[in-house]
């Protein structure tokens, strides 16, 4: 079993204890209204949004506790990000404000080819984060600690701290959890970095989550297969392949196939964080990978049905209804 059963709960009165610790950046979001491009808009949306904080927001809204571990400027909306994850019912009680860096920003820009993104965090106040994060004991009290590779492209102490907790076990208890999320453009400033660095960190965490696509970029890998050998046998993996389906690959060597259902999409962005947080939450139940899997996939298809970056109506009945189709029934899935 990867992720141990629960140890017992805190004494009342103790210290606050979250299953899953979500460590990164989460920045202001600000987006049109609509389709237009962002060049047409008049008035912005705003919102917030981050790999890690929005698998924290999906696990809570699939009913386990999470926390979002991370740095805000003190600033409007550093303010917003607290309080709009604190409303979606994740701990930020450990969050560090910074009263001399910005919270990050970025915005979306709808176009006929996509969403494209536009990212304002330079500087940031998430960029000052560093190993010293790993003493809080919020990391040591948790099951699973959930990281990206967007963390060890934002600075040189970003990534001493994914190094310290994935690489060295800093944190020796919890499970690590790892999606590579390769951005290029976070990487600009030392290209040739990125694909040795996301490999070491791969290859040291517990759980790796990583798309087929972004690992032929990253890797020269072509299929899941190829990079379940360069990985090598010790992490659990998850291999995403966008609308064909996800492979994930046990350290026991058994290797499971799950098909993307058909679903809506009216953005894609946040997808991939909801699938991880969905197989979190089956593994965390102690379900199957088979399983793991088709909860990914529920999670992922709600949020690629909405604006936000995070699916905003999951239902417990309806996914464990979906989750208990029997494979001929999954095939037949229409998520619309």
């Amino acid at each position: 079993m990867l992720i141990p059963p629960p140890s017992p709960r805190a004494p009342s009165g103790s210290q606050t204890h979250a299953e899953v610790v979500c460590i990164g950046e989460t920045m202001a979001v600000l987006s049109p209204w609509d389709t237009r491009p962002l060049a047409h808009q008049r008035a912005l949306a705003l919102a917030v949004g981050g790999a890690e904080s929005n698998v924290a927001c999906a696990l809570v809204a699939l009913g386990h506790s999470a926390a979002w571990l991370g740095r805000v400027g003190d600033d409007p909306f550093g303010r917003r990000v607290l309080d709009d994850l604190t409303a979606r019912g994740v701990d930020v009680s450990a969050v560090e404000t910074d009263p001399g860096r910005p919270t990050g920003v970025y915005f979306k820009d709808p176009g006929p080819d996509g969403t494209g993104t536009y990212y304002y965090r330079r500087d940031s106040a998430a960029a000052a984060m560093d190993p010293s994060l790993a003493n809080l004991a919020l990391l040591h009290r948790a099951r699973v600690l959930h990281l990206s590779g967007i963390t060890a492209a934002l600075s040189d102490s970003c990534a001493e701290l994914v190094t310290h907790l994935v690489a060295r076990r800093a944190v020796p208890g919890p499970v690590i959890s790892f999606d590579v999320n390769y951005r290029p453009a976070l990487w600009r400033h030392r290209p040739a970095d990125a694909a040795p660095v996301l490999l070491e960190l791969a290859r040291g965490a517990d759980l790796v989550f990583v798309g087929r696509d972004e690992a032929e970029r990253l890797w020269g890998t072509h299929t899941a297969q190829d990079v379940r050998d360069l990985l090598g046998p010790r992490p659990v993996l998850v291999v995403k392949d966008a609308g064909h389906g996800a492979t994930a690959y046990g350290a026991d060597g058994e290797e499971t196939f799950v098909a993307t259902p058909a679903a809506r999409v009216v953005e894609p962005v946040g997808a991939g964080d909801a699938f991880a947080a969905g197989y979190l939450a089956a593994l965390l139940e102690g379900r199957t990978p088979a399983n793991g899997l088709r909860l990914g996939h529920l999670v992922a298809a709600a949020t690629l049905s909405t604006r936000e970056d995070v699916p905003t109506d999951l239902t417990r009945e309806t996914l464990d209804r979906h989750l208990a189709l029997d494979n001929t029934a999954w095939s037949a899935l229409r998520l619309t």
